[in-house]
C-alpha cells in the first residue's frame, strides 16, 4: 500500500517485502521471543539497552538542541532560551535471553544540560547541570524497569553571575535514588510507565527528599520514504512519535510538572542510531538548576540524537 506525503510515495513496513531490521531492545520488547527455552548470553558492552529511555523527560540523558520560547510566570517576562544537552546511558555489562530482549543490564550514566539567553548579545549561559550515576535495567516480556542512583550539581553561568551581583547563588547538588517500571502495550505500539525517586543526599539541606514520575509514548506507523532511500542508497524507516511525562516534587508541594514532547523519528534499519525532530511544550517549575521554584511556561522545536 502507498500513501502519499509532500506528492512522494510512502510504503508502510509490512505491505511489502523488507531487508530484516536489526534488533534494538531500546524499541523493541523482544516479542520475537524463541517459543522454546533459549540459553542466556552474556553481552560485554552491549550497545543497546532493555529499558526504553525516556522521550519526553527534560532530564533524560541524551545529545540535543533546542530552541524554546519560555515565559516566566510569575513574573510575566519572556525571553529565547537555547536548550542544549549531552549524555547517554552506556551499557557496561549484561545477560539476556538469547533471541529476545528478556534479561538484565548494568551501566553507566553521564550528562550535561545547558541553557543559554538567545535574546542577550553574547548569548550568555544561564546553568549548566551535570549528572553521573549507575543505572540498572531489567525486562522480562512486555514489563521493563529502571533503577539508578546518580548524582547532579549544578553551576550557574559566569555571565548571568556578572549581569546580576545579587542573585541569590545556591550550591545546589544532590544523590538520588530513582526506580521507574514500565509496561509496553502488545505489538510494541505505545507504553506507560510510573515510579519515584528519592533524595539520599541534598545541598541545601532543607530540600524536601520525595519525588513521583509517570507518563506515556505512543508509537505510529513505520513509513519507507522509497525516494528518498533511493536517494541514500539504503533502507531508512521514519514513523511519528509522541511522549507526555509528569513528575511531582514534594519540594514544590506536589504541582504536577507536564513535559510533551512529539514529532518524527528517523532511522537505518541497519543500525541503532535515530535522529529525531520534536515539537515540545513544558509547563511547571523549572527543571534545570537553582531555579527550582521559579514556574514556567516553554514551547519549542528541537533536534535529538540516539546512539
Amino acid at each position: 500500500m502507498l500513501l502519499i506525503f509532500t506528492g512522494l510515495p510512502l510504503s508502510i513496513a509490512g505491505e511489502e517485502t523488507m531487508e530484516r531490521e536489526a534488533v534494538d531492545c531500546r524499541y523493541s520488547s523482544g516479542a520475537e521471543r524463541p517459543e522454546h527455552a533459549a540459553p542466556w548470553r552474556s553481552h560485554p558492552l552491549p550497545n543497546d539497552d532493555v529499558f526504553s529511555p525516556l522521550l519526553a523527560d527534560p532530564k533524560q540523558p541524551r545529545f540535543f538542541a533546542s530552541y524554546q520560547a519560555t515565559r516566566a510566570r510569575d513574573v510575566g517576562r519572556s525571553v529565547a532560551i537555547a536548550s542544549v544537552g549531552f549524555g547517554e546511558n552506556f551499557g557496561l555489562w549484561g545477560r539476556r535471553e538469547e533471541g529476545s530482549c528478556n534479561g538484565f543490564q548494568v551501566g553507566i550514566l553521564a550528562g550535561v544540560f545547558s541553557q543559554f539567553n538567545l535574546d542577550a548579545p553574547s548569548f550568555d549561559l544561564l546553568n549548566s547541570d551535570f549528572t553521573i550515576g549507575l543505572p540498572f535495567s531489567w525486562r522480562q516480556g512486555p514489563f521493563s524497569t529502571r533503577v539508578r542512583l546518580y548524582h547532579q550539581s549544578s553551576h550557574l553561568g559566569d555571565e548571568l553571575l556578572l549581569g546580576n551581583p545579587g542573585i541569590n547563588r545556591l550550591n545546589l547538588s544532590f544523590e538520588e535514588l530513582e526506580a521507574l517500571l514500565s509496561l509496553d502495550s502488545p505489538g510494541g505500539w505505545g507504553r506507560v510507565y510510573a515510579g519515584g525517586g528519592y533524595l539520599l543526599h541534598r545541598d541545601p539541606a532543607s530540600l524536601d527528599r520525595a519525588k513521583v514520575q509517570w507518563g506515556v509514548e505512543l508509537r505510529g506507523p513505520t513509513w519507507h520514504w522509497a525516494r528518498l532511500e533511493q536517494a541514500v542508497k539504503g533502507s531508512l524507516a521514519m514513523t511519528p512519535i509522541f511522549g507526555a511525562d509528569f513528575k511531582s516534587f514534594e519540594e514544590q508541594g506536589w504541582t504536577v510538572n507536564t513535559s510533551v514532547m512529539g514529532g518524527l523519528e528517523w532511522w537505518g534499519t541497519q543500525a541503532t542510531r535515530r535522529f529525531r525532530m520534536l515539537l515540545n511544550y513544558y509547563r511547571g517549575f523549572n527543571p534545570y538548576g537553582q531555579f527550582f521554584s521559579q514556574k514556567v511556561e516553554t514551547f519549542g522545536l528541537g533536534l535529538y540524537l540516539a546512539f
